[in-house]
């Protein structure tokens, strides 16, 4: 016995065949019962599968599945173009104000605690529908973003490129190495977007406009903080610029610079354990994994045959491996 949609598949199969809807001949070659296939008949032609020639009703004949879709589409596509356009004009008829708001903002109104990763990703979606010209961003951690969060990025940050935003990302070194970072960086870069790395970086940021900050919670917790004041939005953007300015372009997500970045892990890694700093905040630092942290660790120790981080540091020194520390962590002045 055929299902529905057994018979829907069958009917129209014939009649692409046959171009026409000869009941009698469907069910005498179907096997099929003369009421299944008048409601498949009633479906098919519902579904825009089967069109009748308004010459000549009899002739009958089936269309591709895509062109019933894009039939059925047409209806809704348009009145989502429409929506979308009433939405572009009541944003360009309020953006006006919106200056004239924010400078009146008092210093409460100037921050905002969202206490929720969903209350993070809701604001994130609004800003980019609402940047006009420039995105920064600082993204330390060597490609350790939830995948989920990483998709939602880059369907945001095409939208926003496809628009002719300005975007530039920072990342660790680490990012490199990193499958799905390397993908990211591929599919954004061939459509505008600038990236670069550092073996070091100030935190997590977001800056839309210049305008509106978005800075993490200090206590690791899926929160952020989102800053309107100007000056602090202002220096904010001072210490990405002179991040992006020593980072190395990320434009080859695959081989470009890996030597380089390289030795700037190593000698970073030297610089702090001369300085006494702790495996987990090394790792921190530099966007890897603690596991990671200590393999690199024992690497340097046993190639500078030191038996303790001081004695790495200097080892280091006298051999010539540590540069001047131009490291991103100063502060504008």
């Amino acid at each position: 016995m055929h299902e529905p949609w057994d018979s829907d598949t069958v009917v129209y199969s014939w009649v692409l065949e046959h171009r026409t809807i000869d009941q009698s001949a469907i069910a005498e070659d179907t096997g099929i019962t003369p009421d299944r296939i008048r409601r498949s008949i009633d479906r098919l032609f519902r579904a825009h599968l089967l069109h009748a020639n308004p010459d000549d009703p009899a002739d009958v004949y089936a269309v591709a599945p895509e062109t019933a879709t894009a039939e059925l589409a047409a209806p809704l596509e348009a009145h989502i173009r429409e929506q979308q356009r009433r939405i572009d004009a009541l944003r360009e008829a309020l953006h006006p104000f919106s200056p004239l708001y924010h400078r009146r903002r008092s210093p409460r109104e100037a921050l905002e605690i969202l206490e929720n990763v969903q209350d993070v990703r809701n604001a994130l979606n609004r800003a980019s529908e609402r940047c006009r010209e420039e995105v920064l961003s600082c993204q330390p951690g060597g490609g350790s973003r939830v995948p989920e969060a990483m998709q939602e990025a880059l369907q945001r940050d095409q939208a926003m490129l496809g628009r002719g935003i300005v975007l530039r990302t920072l990342y660790h070194h680490t990012a490199r190495f990193n499958g799905p970072s390397q993908a990211y960086v591929a599919a954004n870069s061939a459509l505008g977007g600038q990236y670069r790395t550092s073996h070091e970086l100030f935190g997590r940021l977001i800056v839309f406009d210049r305008e509106l900050a978005f800075i993490p919670l200090h206590d690791d917790r899926w929160g952020a903080v989102v800053i309107r004041e100007a000056s602090t939005v202002a220096y904010l953007c001072q210490i990405f610029e002179q991040t992006w300015d020593r980072a190395t372009p990320f434009a080859d997500p695959v081989g470009q610079g890996l030597e380089k970045v390289s030795r700037e892990i190593q000698e970073t890694i030297i610089r702090l354990l001369a300085a006494g700093i702790k495996d987990e905040a090394i790792a921190r630092r530099l966007g890897m994994s603690l596991r990671t942290a200590r393999r690199h660790i024992a690497d340097i120790m046993e190639q500078l045959d030191a038996t303790s981080r001081f004695q790495a540091g200097v080892n280091a020194a006298a051999r010539g491996l540590v540069g001047a520390d131009t490291g991103p962590g100063q502060l504008p002045h």
